[in-house]
């Protein structure tokens, strides 16, 4: 069992630096120390921070690339699927049918990549001092959420540009964009826990992102597959997600309920499984990274 020293810490509700900590797992029903995490709020947000710039240090283009990624590949989306497969876009202009999924998804993969890989490059933070582990993944994800704000402003334009309605779906979109964060989190902490302990992991992320992406109403609307199909693609979490952000958009239809209630069940459920696996893991990091 591993046991980490805190350094001091001026502030009244940190631990005395001489006591040890021991990372063991919990044996509660919620695996989550929510105050422990709460007291290391400000080390969240400085690592989210830090990611973002880490990110863009030193490239030609800075956060420019959290616009271009999804707007260069609506472009080779609609060439090759818009206008020379003509896949239907429920009405909607494909650039902008198919943008609104690309928002969510490559926040998503970028997300869980990232956070996959995120306790493995930290070592050094990690065999140093104590804090809450959870908090690393955690600042990955939230590092994207700045890039989803950024690809959002081309949503608006493209919106603009083929005059679609505004109407009040779009109070959704926060709360959609809050699911596919608990999820992108779940997926990548259960990622980087293992990616401690088998590091073939961060080669096998990659191939499963891409198999996950064509798995999900990403560059086609659910209802032009057959009926047994969608039913199965629902289990996916984030085809209600997905599909219910393009409703929140372009307020095309009513929203999909019971696809959303399975994604939210789903995620909720990965979330529990992945705290609790990454608790078990936790006290092998410092030996193992």
């Amino acid at each position: 069992m591993t046991s980490e020293t805190i350094p001091a810490s001026s502030g009244s509700d940190s631990p005395r630096s001489s006591e040890p900590v021991i990372i063991e797992p919990s044996k509660r029903w919620v695996p989550v120390n929510l105050r422990d995490l709460w007291r290391y709020r400000e080390l969240l947000y400085f690592l989210t921070w830090r990611d973002v710039k880490v990110r863009y240090k030193q490239t030609l283009l800075g956060a420019s690339w959290a616009i271009l990624q999804p707007l260069l590949t609506m472009l080779i989306f609609t060439l090759l699927f818009g206008r020379l497969a003509g896949i239907k876009s429920d009405n909607i202009p494909y650039p902008a049918f198919s943008y609104g999924g690309l928002l969510i998804w490559i926040f998503f993969s970028n997300s869980v990549t990232n956070s996959g890989n995120s306790l493995v490059g930290s070592a050094n933070l990690i065999t140093k001092i104590y804090f809450p582990r959870m908090i690393v993944p955690a600042a990955a994800v939230g590092a994207g959420l700045v890039d989803l704000g950024l690809a959002f402003i081309v949503q608006i334009v493209l919106m603009i540009y083929y005059r679609l309605p505004v109407t009040p779906n779009l109070v959704m979109i926060p709360v959609l964009v809050v699911l596919v964060t608990a999820l992108a989190f779940a997926v990548g902490m259960w990622f980087s826990a293992l990616n401690v302990k088998y590091r073939d992991i961060r080669y096998a992320i990659p191939f499963l992102m891409q198999l996950w992406m064509f798995l999900s109403p990403v560059i086609y609307p659910l209802d032009m597959l057959p009926h047994k199909l969608q039913w199965v693609l629902t289990l996916n979490p984030l085809t209600g997600i997905i599909n219910n952000f393009r409703i929140a958009l372009f307020g095309h239809q009513n929203f999909e309920w019971k696809s959303l209630g399975i994604s939210a069940i789903l995620t909720l459920v990965m979330l529990v499984y992945s705290a609790i696996s990454f608790r078990r893991m936790e006290r092998h990091f410092a030996d193992l990274v």
